[in-house]
């Protein structure tokens, strides 16, 4: 039987959609994944471009992917290959570019024999429907990804995203609900909407709209499985009322996790509108003191963008002194990347390399730091993990994921792999490791 392997790069949604497509192809019974270091038959990458340096990491898988399998076809898609088809046609080997409006499509392309040349020309008339992925991508995480949302409205000045994605479009409430099920009934505990613009999920839907917080609703009243995850939510889009659902929604099935993960890219006022981001520094103090407030547990995740052009030492204080006042628990910490095709590429008062990587290490310094003092919040207390994997072999202990987004190592059978267990948080080490007993 053929093999195949998928190599993804990028965002929590490409993860998704090259998991549903390996499933398809799994679940069709012409095709098997090729493990460890077998040759593959069939390699699809599923690319990045949010960066210079994601489109380069792309352009190493796919030449990596070339020489791994030299009998291999050769597909490329994801959004360098929406974006820049004619670059990837030039690399010796490449058999197939596809566009992201055809990715769905993929599987039933691949086992007819029928794979596209190039990305659909007609862009315009198809970027207006969502296009549901031909599975529900489990893979092997059990905490399984569910895309509700694609593309992008509001072209911040240095994303490529929305010419690469298309504007933003919603899966059905009743897809969701049912997609949310057939995962449950398929053994799992937690799932994760994500999307790229999920706080606008629902504004396509018209008539049958339903924003995210009725979507939440919905979610909590027929769906049965443990626990919902939300991704990446913009910092005006994570209004009061979601934040009060989530404080409301207490026990039962279908709770709603108490972590959010917020992009506030800079903590200045001049940079935030350079970004075209629409939001104050103000309105995040506020948004994030009203989170601590109704959810005193909540593990608030932030993104920044360091060494934008024109951020000044000032104004990169700015963002670190926001960050130090704030009771934030994790830092993503990203360098600036001029990315071809968006107006910040040609921006003046570029900053210094080097300057940015110090900036970058400061910021990830105090990332550590705030870390840590959330962790140990929780030093003593009771919490729920659901149990990711088997026994690291570097140290023998399995690892489980809170509501809050705590790691917690434990001691344990290898059988409680995706099992809700109560643990007791006993340390938190100097590196953030968080070690814990499981109760009774």
């Amino acid at each position: 039987m053929p093999k195949f392997t998928i190599t993804t790069l990028g965002c929590k949604v490409n993860q998704y959609e090259s998991e549903a497509l390996a499933q398809k192809l799994s679940d069709d019974g012409q095709w098997v994944i090729s493990r460890d270091k077998e040759i593959a038959d069939l390699c699809i990458i599923n690319t990045c471009t949010v960066t210079q340096k994601a489109s380069m990491q792309s352009r190493q898988a796919i030449r990596q992917a070339i020489r791994s399998h030299p009998k291999a076809r050769i597909i490329v898609t994801g959004c360098y290959a929406q974006t820049e088809p004619d670059e990837i046609n030039k690399i010796k080997g490449v058999h197939h570019v596809i566009g992201h409006f055809d990715k769905h499509k993929l599987p039933d392309m691949i086992l007819a024999g029928k794979e596209n040349i190039l990305p659909s020309p007609d862009l315009e008339q198809k970027i207006h429907h969502f296009n549901p992925m031909p599975s529900v991508g489990l893979g092997y995480r059990t905490r399984p990804f569910l895309k509700i949302q694609d593309g992008c409205n509001d072209f911040c000045t240095y994303c490529i995203v929305p010419y690469a994605r298309g504007p933003s479009r919603s899966l059905p409430p009743e897809r969701v609900l049912d997609n949310i099920n057939k995962i449950h009934q398929a053994g799992y505990h937690e799932v994760v909407l994500t999307g790229i613009h999920l706080g606008n999920y629902g504004i396509d839907l018209g008539k049958r709209k339903a924003d995210l917080l009725e979507l939440l609703n919905r979610i909590r009243k027929t769906c049965t499985i443990d626990r919902v995850r939300l991704s990446s939510i913009e910092p005006f889009e994570l209004t009061e009322d979601i934040i009060k659902f989530v404080a409301q929604s207490g026990s039962g099935p279908a709770k709603i996790c108490h972590h959010f993960h917020i992009p506030l890219q800079s903590g200045d006022d001049f940079i935030l509108k350079k970004m075209h981001r629409p939001y104050s520094r103000s309105f995040f103090i506020d948004l994030v003191e009203k989170i601590h407030k109704l959810l005193p547990d909540c593990a608030i995740g932030v993104d920044t963008l360091i060494g934008f052009p024109g951020e000044s030492d000032r104004a990169f204080e700015n963002t670190y002194s926001l960050i130090e006042q704030l009771p934030v628990s994790y830092l993503h910490v990203f360098p600036f990347s001029p990315r071809k095709g968006t107006p910040a590429y040609s921006y003046p008062d570029k900053v210094n390399s080097n300057v940015i990587r110090e900036r970058c290490q400061k910021m990830r310094t105090l990332g550590k730091l705030k870390r840590n003092v959330f962790y140990n919040k929780f030093k003593g207390k009771t919490l729920e993990i659901l149990i990711e994997g088997k026994q690291k072999k570097s140290t023998n202990l399995l690892k489980g994921i809170t509501s809050n987004y705590i790691p917690v190592l434990v001691k344990g059978d290898d059988k409680l792999k995706n099992t809700m267990v109560n643990v007791t948080i006993d340390e938190v080490n100097d590196s953030n490791q968080v070690f814990g007993t499981t109760c009774g």
